[in-house]
């Protein structure tokens, strides 16, 4: 397999007693695109600052192309950042914005002219050059904050929630942006979002990170269909995760019922995990041979975009499920059957993650 294009080594950062980065360890291929997932201070934004030079490691290598870089100045990486605000000059205009990174690696004017002019049209906003960033709007403050870090050509492009200061409609469309610039510059990208939609749109791999380490890395595919440790599965929103054990070949819930295991779940089960857009709801009585049935009640009903979400009550367990708006719909208070085949379901076989016992 060819060396990764970057590769962090057992980085660590402690602030006092308590380590903001805890060991992390990832490998980044050439050209492939990775989110740090995680919530508020599950130490995402310190390893993406740790990269970018801005603070330096306690333990721990970064290596770029084989390079040790984790004593280099920010401006001796060849690094792209974009980041939450955007932090743009703004004395500049886009162009000179654009233009900044060029003038600090001694481009000459008339490459940088040629090259500011490229970066502005890939993004769409030629018409701006001129612009000074008081009289733009937040989406195009962003496209010139990209076009700022794609004009130096970057071995390495760091993201950092470039998207949480948008509304969501622009949301959407500046994800699609990113991912088409990148597919197109074929950039090496480290992004940190606690937006997971964001990162399961966007990355060819995500890394989901809690107190300071990565638990897990995986395609979004995998994460989302068959999520391998307990975290994951309950930061990956959508979804019910259910406490049982294995007895007899079947996974019994505590005061719920108890569900056959499939070929391949781990023999030593102990949760259940329930993907909420894949789960049915049939009137109260409705007969059918799945794998997961039971009766149930409607205990809240929401309508979101073009699904309802609801809550239903599995004995002591509170259960979310997401269904199209054309179906009929339940109130609060039905009575109904809760179905599932096994493409509903994970299992998880949970050790704890800091000693490896069985938790």
């Amino acid at each position: 397999a060819p060396a990764p294009h970057l590769r962090l080594d057992r980085l660590v950062k402690r602030y006092g007693a308590q380590a903001a980065v805890d060991g992390v360890s990832l490998d980044v291929a050439r050209g492939e695109c990775i989110a740090l997932l995680g919530p508020s201070g599950c130490g995402k934004t310190t390893t993406l600052r740790l990269v970018a030079g801005f603070i330096a490691p306690d333990a721990g290598r970064i290596l770029l192309d084989g390079a040790a870089i984790e004593r280099a100045p920010p401006h001796r990486r060849p690094i792209g950042m974009v980041f939450q605000s955007y932090a743009l000059f703004p004395h500049l205009t886009a162009a000179g914005n654009v233009a900044f990174g060029l003038e600090m690696r001694n481009v000459g004017r008339a490459e940088r002219d040629s090259r500011v002019a490229e970066a502005l049209a890939t993004v769409g906003l030629s018409a701006l050059a001129d612009r000074y960033p008081a009289r733009m709007s937040g989406g195009q403050q962003q496209r010139v904050a990209l076009a700022r870090a794609l004009v130096i050509r970057p071995e390495l492009l760091l993201l950092d929630e470039p998207l949480s200061n948008l509304d969501a409609g622009l949301r959407v469309e500046m994800r699609e942006e990113i991912a088409r610039l990148r597919a197109a510059a074929g950039i090496t990208t480290l992004f940190v979002t606690h937006d997971q939609e964001e990162a399961l749109a966007l990355a060819d791999r995500v890394a989901v990170m809690d107190r300071g380490r990565i638990v897990e890395c995986a395609a979004p595919e995998a994460l989302t269909e068959r999520p391998g440790h307990l975290f994951t599965a309950g930061f990956l929103g959508a979804r019910s995760v259910i406490a049982g054990h294995v007895e007899g070949g079947v996974f019994r819930i505590p005061g719920g019922p108890a569900v056959p295991l499939p070929p391949g779940a781990p023999r030593g089960a102990t949760h259940l995990v329930l993907r909420a857009a894949r789960l049915m709801l049939l009137p109260a009585g409705a007969t059918n041979d799945l794998p997961l049935r039971a009766p149930t009640e409607v205990v809240a009903a929401t309508r979101l975009d073009d699904s309802m979400h609801y809550e239903v009550a599995l004995g002591p367990h509170s259960l979310r499920v997401r269904r199209p708006s054309g179906e009929p719909g339940f109130a609060p208070g039905a009575a109904v059957t809760l179905a599932a085949g096994f493409d509903a379901m994970a299992w998880i076989e949970h050790r704890d993650q800091m000693t490896g016992e069985m938790a």
